[in-house]
């Protein structure tokens, strides 16, 4: 076993930061859209997602991964999409066990106001706050990171995934899909 790699005092100055900041950042996205559109952003994400789709309609397979939800927390979330109506749930008649969640008028109408307030929270809480370099910054670092993050799940996905289907899935195409 390989001797821990303590952070020094530097570090965990940093990743308490980073850590705490993040949450309230998100913390207060989600208390601004409750606030001004009566939506969490887990919805909000979810119709962002499908507004950007071709017909407005992605698998439930593959907007869980694009919104990072597991698949049981994305279809208690399109349930209670389709309760407003903002979303359908359409099945697919290729796979008997996949099903579409489609993007409805209502939704996106619903999308296009909470944009304004999702956007607006964004721009004052994170924007406003930094400078243009620490923008160009902040995107190095987390586009660095998250390549490293999509490797590294890539290759923990393709290990289980050859011990369960043949057939691996990519989370770079995905992310690619999603540009």
């Amino acid at each position: 076993m390989s001797e821990t790699r303590w952070l020094d005092q530097d570090e965990q100055k940093t990743w308490r930061a980073f850590m705490f900041a993040s949450k309230m950042l998100f913390e207060q996205f989600d208390q601004d859209l409750r606030r001004g559109a009566a939506m969490p952003t887990t919805h909000y994400e979810v119709l962002a997602r499908l507004s950007e789709a071709p017909e407005r309609r992605l698998r439930m397979s593959q907007l869980a991964e694009l919104s990072q939800s597991s698949r049981s927390h994305l279809s208690h979330t399109i349930a209670s999409l389709q309760r407003v109506g903002w979303v359908d749930r359409e099945s697919c008649s290729t796979d008997r066990r996949g099903a579409f969640a489609v993007l409805t008028d209502s939704g996106f109408s619903a999308l296009e106001s909470a944009s304004h307030v999702h956007v607006e929270s964004v721009r004052r809480h994170l924007f406003d706050q930094i400078g243009d370099s620490q923008v160009e910054q902040l995107r190095a670092i987390f586009e660095q990171l998250l390549q490293h993050l999509v490797t590294v799940q890539e290759m923990t996905s393709t290990a289980s995934t050859l011990l369960v289907d043949p057939v691996p899935t990519s989370t770079s195409a995905a992310l690619a899909a999603a540009d």
